[in-house]
């Protein structure tokens, strides 16, 4: 439960999806967008390249949970970030000591079912017996908060890794370390205040929390970082994990998760207004779900390349493979 508590307030300090801008003065000169744009495609990640008039705007369709002895191609990624002109971050959580206090005095709270209930109360019978067979003999869990239920599940059964700290096969510390040494500009694209989150995981009752318990279940009994590494994005959006953390909070809390996408659109959409080339390291659901990122660049009718990202589309030449040796 220690373990428990001190991940809950990591992620109110900085979401799961989060990084620290760096402010750094002026921007790296501007150099060739079709050069970047191949270069960027030769790693092993989904990226798209948006363009309108003199702006591009490269996506690269970031996970979590990457484990960190898989191995992929990062140079390429290294190197984009290195000669674009400007990277998106998500966004950040900002929280004050006070909301952090809160959170700890009012953990018993949040880490338990209220009243003396236990998940017998609050799951169906069959959703039960699977997790049961998943979760074993150990009692502990039957009074623990839904989402505390399902994050174990995430970590322990379905292979879901930290990725804030920095190692091999982490994306986005690859591009955060290529973006310092260039003295290429970081900016995060928005903020979600801490007391905000820390209300709603008080307030939430356990029936908010059983979609992603239930699809923490099924993640617990398959995994899908292959496919994202294969760039198979149709796949990884259908995946048991991926669907499970499109439910988890905070992406499945409605208002937070209006809150998240909104940000990015705006960002993405002042980036196109922006000359020369921003690099985008944006959560893949946001861009590959259902009337998501791609879904309305589609509809805007803007020139896209890139994976396809939904059933039924023809995956269009890529020019890394034309440029690879």
């Amino acid at each position: 439960m220690i373990s428990r508590i001190l991940a809950l307030s990591a992620l109110v300090l900085s979401l799961s999806v989060g990084a620290t801008a760096q402010a750094q003065d002026g921007e790296t000169p501007a150099t060739t967008v079709d050069e970047i744009v191949v270069t960027a495609r030769r790693t092993d990640a989904p990226i798209w390249e948006v363009t309108r008039g003199g702006s591009t705007l490269i996506l690269v369709g970031a996970i979590e949970g990457v484990p960190r002895d898989m191995v992929w191609r990062t140079e390429a990624l290294e190197a984009a970030a290195e000669r674009s002109q400007r990277i998106l971050f998500p966004q950040q959580g900002r929280a004050s000591f006070a909301d952090l206090g809160r959170m700890i005095w009012r953990m018993r709270t949040i880490a338990f079912l209220p009243d003396k209930t236990t998940t017998a109360d609050h799951v169906p019978a069959d959703w039960l017996a699977r997790l049961e067979t998943v979760k074993g003999e150990d009692e502990a869990w039957r009074r623990t908060n839904l989402l505390f239920v399902a994050d174990s599940l995430l970590r322990e059964q379905a292979g879901l890794r930290s990725n804030s700290v920095s190692g091999a096969g982490v994306a986005r510390d690859v591009v955060r370390r290529a973006a310092r040494k260039a003295k290429v500009p970081i900016r995060s694209i928005g903020v979600v205040r801490g007391d905000e989150m820390v209300e709603m995981l008080i307030t939430a009752p356990p029936a908010a929390h059983l979609p992603c318990l239930q699809a923490s279940i099924r993640a617990a009994e398959a995994a899908r970082a292959e496919a994202w590494r294969r760039r198979q994005v149709v796949e990884v959006m259908a995946s048991p994990l991926e669907q499970a953390l499109a439910q988890c909070w905070p992406w499945g809390d409605p208002t937070l998760s209006v809150q998240l996408r909104g940000q990015w659109i705006a960002a993405l959409t002042h980036a196109l207004e922006q000359p020369g080339v921003t690099l985008a390291f944006v959560p893949l659901r946001v861009l590959a779900e259902t009337d998501g990122v791609l879904d309305q660049i589609e509809v805007a009718r803007l020139e896209v390349s890139g994976p396809p990202w939904k059933s039924g589309q023809t995956l269009e030449a890529d020019p890394a493979e034309a440029a690879a040796p």
